[in-house]
């Protein structure tokens, strides 16, 4: 879809979508963006130049399908894939890959940790169509023996070479400072952002400032050169609920504003990553906080949980706070699985992260009243009704799943037509006893005879 449109642009020294919304350019990206989101290309174009939306579309990522993140659009997910240190399969990322796209992932990131990186990363972005994101700094780390060894050039070459490759978007830990450091003081659970801690590891050992910040426009040059979006990352978001809604989250959050601003002047694409544990009703407080002082930037949460307590459910702690973020505005839901805390997720963990949190996102779109939002649910609604199995099935969010859940107790095909489920059998299903009432409510309506 892509190659022709971004083979015009190979010349130009900054290929962001940005620069050419703030042209007054409508891009082809722009124009597909708005068939699929029933919204007017130049209103898509304002959005994108004043920064509240972003479309994560490297120009070496050719067979990407764009799509957009905005308030001003459908609430989308991200799904995690990637392996560790511990388990290395290119087959494996790629049947979670598999799932993403089966299942509706908006994007998904490459969180590999462990084997070879590059192969993973070029294979996974070859066969998708859909944005893909990394960390860089798990590469950078993974080629020296320790973080103090790590130098400025080392983690630039990681950044360039993965913009090379195609990488539509990369969480970039810019805006944790030494300063930020003490503030974590008296936290539970300290700095649970891996790519946070690696770098407030660097700082300490080298004595200086985070090099992702003093050295920002060196960033700025490689983002527009390719149009890479930059996903600020969160480095002092909370890891348990007790930490939530503190001081060092907050510091970090308004230099991720300021450095929003700088990003914008270079007519970089960026989004800002959220909180990753929040009890509820601080929610719709942090996802204000953050529109106000990130300048309206696309806000990207992990979750967020609304408790700790639920291993091995986390995705449901998770896809509560990610409806209610949704909600107040967040803009993506990055999906939590059933393995957090806990493990590396398989490809069936994947699939039950994705639905969860689809169910977030179209919970979220519902509330916030967005036109044609409903259309799916009143469809399904009728088709239950009417005691079309089929349909139902097709409406589904997981049709796999339906079907198969229906089909365990009644899996013959003659059951597809019946006006009942195992649930309530014959006798009582309350829908096929509303036919009697649909009846007398007809006959109601009938004129009625008049006479002496």
């Amino acid at each position: 879809m892509r190659k022709q449109w971004v083979e015009k642009r190979k010349n130009d020294s900054n290929k962001s979508q940005m620069h050419y919304a703030k042209k007054d350019i409508v891009t082809e990206e722009m124009e597909y963006i708005a068939k699929i989101e029933n919204l007017d290309p130049d209103f898509v174009r304002k959005e994108i130049a004043r920064g509240r939306m972003i479309i994560p579309a490297n120009v070496n990522h050719e067979n990407l399908t764009p799509m957009c993140i905005g308030i001003n659009s459908k609430c989308k997910i991200n799904a995690n894939i990637g392996n560790s240190a511990v388990t290395s399969n290119v087959d494996e990322e790629l049947a979670k890959l598999n799932m993403c796209i089966k299942y509706g992932a908006d994007t998904a990131m490459d969180l590999s940790t462990g084997g070879n990186l590059d192969e993973i990363r070029t294979t996974i972005i070859q066969k998708s169509p859909i944005p893909i994101g990394t960390v860089p700094i798990y590469q950078a780390i993974q080629r020296v023996k320790d973080v103090s060894e790590l130098t400025v050039d080392d983690l630039f070459d990681v950044i360039e070479l993965q913009a090379k490759q195609g990488v539509d978007y990369m969480t970039l830990h810019c805006g944790i400072l030494r300063e930020h450091l003490p503030l974590v003081s008296g936290r539970i659970t300290g700095i649970v952002s891996r790519g946070g801690s690696i770098m407030a590891e660097w700082m300490i050992k080298h004595g200086k400032e985070n090099p992702l910040y003093t050295h920002y426009d060196r960033i700025l040059e490689i983002c527009k050169r390719y149009d890479v979006t930059i996903s600020l990352g969160d480095s002092l978001r909370p890891g348990c609920t007790h930490d939530a809604s503190d001081k060092a989250q907050f510091a970090e959050l308004k230099t991720l504003g300021e450095l929003t601003l700088k990003a914008w002047e270079k007519d970089v694409q960026v989004m800002v990553e959220g909180p990753g544990h929040v009890p509820m009703d601080q929610i719709d407080m942090n996802v204000q906080k953050q529109i106000e002082l990130c300048h309206e930037a696309p806000f990207y949460v992990l979750g967020p949980l609304v408790t700790d307590i639920a291993p091995g459910y986390d995705h449901i702690t998770s896809a509560i706070g990610a409806a209610l973020a949704g909600w107040s505005g967040a803009a993506m839901l990055c999906y939590v699985t059933p393995k957090e805390h806990l493990g590396l997720p398989n490809p069936e963990d994947v699939r039950a992260g994705i639905i969860a949190y689809k169910i977030a996102a179209h919970a979220a779109d519902i509330a916030r009243h967005r036109p044609h939002a409903t259309d799916r649910d009143d469809e399904l609604s009728r088709a239950r009704y009417a005691f079309d199995w089929n349909k139902q099935f097709e409406l589904s969010l997981d049709p796999d799943r339906a079907r198969e859940y229906h089909d365990e107790t009644l899996p013959h095909e003659y059951f597809k037509s019946t006006e009942f489920c195992s649930m309530c059998g014959p006798k009582f299903c309350s829908m096929h006893i509303n036919r009697t009432i649909d009846e007398y409510n007809e006959k109601l309506k009938e004129p009625q005879l008049v006479t002496k």
